[in-house]
């Protein structure tokens, strides 16, 4: 529990499991999480025994939902080309996703008491925690760290830097950026490479 108060100072609302942390990211449809909709979540656990030297990242447990979208909520076509430019997910894939009560009870059970960490973890909070709302009727309690914040405290030389910046920092490679399980995946490296700073 001790390396989970170091990134997070102060009593966690409830009882957290420390050795099992969750790293997430999402995709949405725009840029402002307190509109735009939630499309895709994708997780992956990490196992961070107290005495391990490094956290191991636990593929087998992880996580990935597409949300179905209502036809009648797509945006105007130049933003819909756009936005789909980005994230690669086309209309015909948001329409076959899952329904998504059944996506957000699933990602609920998925994290359990497991910290959530995310880069840039605001936009992914405000996003999973207003559809949560919507859907389910309310949020996740888990406590989220932003590992944007972790690198910019661990490395005081930098500051607020974009994810492939630190990618490019600590050479970590990713094919396939902007796709919900990869950014997940390199966000996982990340914290793996800022661990020796953080113990």
């Amino acid at each position: 529990m001790s390396l989970w108060r170091k990134l997070l100072p102060g009593s966690p609302p409830f009882q957290v499991n420390s050795r099992r942390w969750i790293v997430l990211d999402v995709e949405a449809s725009g840029l402002d999480p307190r509109r735009d909709r939630l499309l895709s979540i994708a997780a992956l656990a990490l196992d961070v025994a107290e005495s391990a030297r490094a956290p191991l990242i636990l593929l087998a447990d992880s996580f990935e939902v597409l949300l179905r979208q209502p036809p009648d909520r797509a945006p105007p076509n130049s933003l819909l080309r756009e936005n789909v430019l980005l994230h690669g997910i086309g209309l015909g894939a948001q329409a076959g996703g899952l329904d998504p009560l059944s996506a957000l009870s699933l990602f609920a059970r998925y994290v359990d008491q497991s910290p959530l960490v995310a880069f840039h973890s605001n936009f992914d909070k405000t996003l999973i925690d207003r559809h949560m709302m919507s859907m389910l009727g309310r949020k996740l309690a888990n406590p989220w760290v932003d590992l944007e914040h972790v690198a910019a405290v661990l490395c005081r030389q930098v500051r607020r830097l974009p994810l492939d910046d630190w990618m490019k920092r600590f050479d970590i490679r990713c094919d396939a950026r902007h796709l919900a399980a990869a950014d997940t995946l390199a966000s996982a490296e990340l914290l793996l490479k800022l661990w020796p700073l953080l113990q």
